[in-house]
């Protein structure tokens, strides 16, 4: 069984982790809305070696309840058997930038091939003049990977 303990952000050192950390999978987001109800929402994100940075029109509704309550969990998880989760908790930080967020262009260059990724960031820039850098720092971290880290009602 492997030592680290969920919840432990040295699990995101791990190679399932950093697998999914590098992968075209988009991160699910979850927040509460400013009505306490939960949400969650796919959202392309760019991991800097230290944080989750993802990106937002400002208009977008989610930034008015993440302003409001920054608490979030993300889930970032494969389709293939066995698969493998990686859950990560933490605080949003919103900061307004001019233009298009750096790590947005480099989530499309990842998530598209470079000639896609190009034509709708020249697209984008058409579109919005600012954006919203969502910045999450893990703060507890857990990773399944139904082999050797399995869900705590099945773990032994």
């Amino acid at each position: 069984m492997d030592p680290v303990r969920q919840g432990d952000i040295s699990l995101l050192q791990h190679p399932a982790s950093q697998e999914l950390l590098r992968s075209k999978i988009p991160a699910r987001l979850a927040y509460v809305w400013t009505d306490g109800s939960p949400r969650v929402v796919p959202i392309w994100f760019h991991w800097n070696g230290r944080e989750l940075v993802m990106a937002s029109p400002p208009k977008a509704p989610k930034l008015k309840a993440l302003a409001s309550n920054p608490k979030v969990a993300i889930t970032i998880d494969d389709n293939t058997f066995p698969h493998k989760v990686l859950l990560i908790r933490g605080t949003a930080k919103l900061e307004n930038i001019s233009g298009i967020v750096p790590e947005y262009e480099a989530a499309a260059a990842r998530y598209f091939d470079a000639e896609l990724a190009k034509g709708w960031l020249t697209q984008l820039r058409g579109k919005v003049t600012e954006m919203v850098r969502i910045t999450i720092t893990p703060q507890w971290v857990g990773l399944l990977d139904f082999q050797t880290r399995f869900p705590s009602a099945l773990a032994g």
